[in-house]
């Protein structure tokens, strides 16, 4: 997979504003509403659809469904982030990932954040310090 095509497909939500489990360009979604997206727009149909899972990190719902969505649809990458790549962060110490973003370009991400939407933010310590796992698209990238 071409990682600027996944970039500039990403880019394209910037300014959706956050809701809850959806994943609808313009008008709302959350962390993994986004990465849904850009599977749609980069390719096609999506191949599950996620179980229900609580906006709250403190509960403790499908746990796990994240990364294991990942594990079954992506194909795990080493090494540091590099562009068009998804990456799963853990939110607390010694709990499963519970959010994720699209690498943007050097130490920058695209992601989905309660009370600002979809943004692109710097990829710095703070969230280095929580990556659980770093994924690529069907297709591989670079």
């Amino acid at each position: 997979m071409n990682p600027e095509l996944v970039v500039a497909a990403a880019k394209l939500w910037l300014g959706t504003p956050y809701r809850h489990q959806a994943s609808a360009l313009g008008l709302g979604c959350d962390c993994l509403g986004l990465v849904r997206g850009v599977w749609r727009a980069v390719l096609g149909a999506e191949p599950e659809t996620p179980p229900p899972y609580a906006a709250s990190i403190r509960d403790g719902r499908n746990l796990g469904s994240l990364e294991a969505m990942a594990k079954r649809h992506l194909i795990g990458a080493g090494g540091a982030p590099r562009l068009g790549q998804v990456v799963l962060f853990r939110l607390r110490r010694a709990v499963a990932p519970r959010h994720c973003g699209i690498v943007s370009g050097p130490g920058r991400f695209i992601h989905a954040q309660e009370g600002l939407g979809v943004v692109e933010a710097a990829l710095g310590e703070a969230w280095l310090g929580r990556v659980a796992g770093i994924y690529e698209f069907p297709g591989g990238i670079g």
